[in-house]
Formats: C-alpha cells, sequence, structure tokens
C-alpha cells in the first residue's frame, strides 16, 4: 500500500506529518480510500469503471470532512487563514466544483443526444439524419477541451506543495493536495471517455490536449480498446453513406441503449459528488469564518 501523504516525510522540510501526533483511525482509513483511487487510476476507460472512480471519489471526501472537524485543523486553519496555501485550496476546490458541474451539463446534453438519435432509428430515418447528434457533439467535444485545460491548471499549480510550516499544517497541505490530484485525474479520465482520448494518470504540459487534437482514427483501434462512446461513433460512421440492414440498426439502437443507461448511471454519481464537493466547501469555509 502507498504511504499517505499524512506519513510522508521527504516532500516537505518538517520532521513529521503524523496528524494528529498520535494514532488516529482516520489515517488508515484515509490510506485506504486513497490508494483505492489511485489504483483505479490504471483501469479501463469504460463508464462503469469510471462511475466506480466517482463513488470511491466521494468516500474520500467523507475521510476529508471527517479531518475537517478535527479540533487540531480547525486551530491550524486558524492560526493559518491569511496564508497564502489557504486562499490556494479554496480556490483550487472551487474550480473543481466548477469542472464538476460542466461535467454534469455534459453528460446531460450526451444523454438527450443519445435519447434523440435512438427515436430517430426507432422511426428508420435515413442515416445522413444523423448530422444533428454528430453536430451536437462536436460542440460537446469543445467544451470538454477546455475543460481539461482548466483542469491541467490546477494540476500544475505546485505553490502548495512549497511549504516550510510545522507537522500539523503541512500534513493538512497534503492532504487536501492529494485529494485534489486524484479529483483532477478522475475528471480529466471522464471527460476524455466523451472524445475517445485514454489519460495518463499523470499528463504534462499540453499533452493531454495535444491527444485530443491528433487522436487516431478509432475505426483503426482494436474494438475491445473502445470505450462505449468510441463503439457508437464507429457505428455511426459504418452506416453513415452506406446501405444498411435492419441488423445494422439493431445494433447500433443495442449499443445506444446501454450507453444511455450508463450515463445515467455517471450522472447520478457525478450529482452525488457534486453535493459532496459542496459540503466539503462550506466546512472549509465555516473553519474559516469561526
Amino acid at each position: 500500500m502507498a504511504s499517505s501523504p499524512l506519513r510522508s516525510k521527504t516532500r516537505f522540510h518538517a520532521r513529521s506529518v503524523s496528524f494528529p501526533s498520535r494514532s488516529h483511525p482516520l489515517i488508515p482509513q484515509f490510506d485506504e480510500r486513497l490508494c483505492r483511487v489511485k489504483a483505479s487510476e490504471a483501469t479501463s476507460s469504460s463508464l462503469p469503471s469510471i462511475s466506480n472512480r466517482l463513488s470511491g471519489l466521494e468516500e474520500l471526501y467523507d475521510c476529508v470532512d471527517a479531518w475537517l472537524l478535527l479540533p487540531q485543523t480547525q486551530q491550524v486553519f486558524a492560526q493559518e487563514r491569511n496564508q497564502k496555501w489557504v486562499d490556494e485550496a479554496l480556490a483550487g476546490h472551487l474550480r473543481l466544483l466548477d469542472v464538476c458541474a460542466i461535467a454534469k451539463d455534459v453528460f446531460s446534453q450526451t444523454k438527450q443526444d443519445v435519447q434523440q438519435l435512438l427515436s430517430i432509428l426507432r422511426r428508420r430515418r435515413d442515416a445522413n439524419e444523423f448530422g444533428e447528434y454528430l453536430s451536437s457533439q462536436k460542440k460537446v467535444k469543445k467544451v470538454i477541451q477546455k475543460s481539461l485545460k482548466d483542469l491541467e491548471k490546477i494540476r500544475n499549480n505546485e505553490s502548495l506543495l512549497a511549504l516550510d510550516k510545522d507537522h500539523q499544517t503541512v500534513a493538512i497541505v497534503s492532504m487536501l493536495t492529494e485529494v485534489e490530484a486524484v479529483t483532477v485525474t478522475a475528471f480529466e479520465s471522464l471527460l476524455s471517455s466523451i472524445v475517445g482520448s485514454k489519460v495518463q494518470s499523470r499528463p504534462s504540459g499540453w499533452s493531454l490536449v495535444s491527444k485530443l487534437m491528433h487522436q487516431k482514427s478509432v475505426s483503426q483501434q482494436d474494438e475491445t480498446d473502445m470505450n462505449e462512446f468510441e463503439k457508437v461513433a464507429a457505428a455511426l460512421r459504418s452506416l453513415t453513406g452506406h446501405k444498411t440492414s435492419k441488423s445494422d440498426y439493431e445494433n447500433l439502437q443495442n449499443q445506444l441503449r446501454k450507453m444511455e443507461s450508463l450515463i445515467q448511471d455517471a450522472e447520478e454519481q457525478l450529482e452525488c459528488l457534486f453535493r459532496r464537493l459542496i459540503r466539503t466547501r462550506v466546512s472549509l469555509l465555516n473553519i474559516l469564518s469561526q
């Protein structure tokens, strides 16, 4: 199991970051949930895998909120309320909330597009009428690309790490930094699943955006390596401009029904995580207002 940021010694210039000083049940709980989320980063880009990761994030934020309720934590925030790292932690959390809200809108729009496409298929309209779906998804992808750039800005903000504080302050900052990092990665994977690009756990610079702009054709990928969105896009391309059979339409309908159900699950997980992020932000603001 990877060591908790609450116990790391090399990342900061401090003697120890165990917090509180004596063993606390939240330490192994935080370790377990953080490692579980990190381990899920290596899984596939399918919607079920990403939904499971969102569920793991929600559990991780439950642990964060428990930490924020500790008297030691509140004392640190009271002493450090005017420090730059506090403002940056709040700003970073707000940006995550914004991205989560955008992700909710993206999935809501995509579900509507899928439902409209199913309606077209039920009426057995011409395949060339898929243009409205493709046009809408093109707009969605532009929104996603902007959000991915915003996520990279959050990831590249390393100022929170350059601390020379007491061990209790370092422990809190380390916890918030680690949670923010895994949240960024989860949102990157979620949004990238729609545009059909796999995300490495730690992309650097503009590499992620470059991959989105220069990704290889889905038709050249092994079908087993495609996620739900890529399979539907490939099926649509095979229908457009070609003579199609009844089985072709039925196959696409089945794929769309499955994707609609998976999108619904992801939407529900996003809504739960969004509420959790709001509660965490309220907790932070309440501590600082005392």
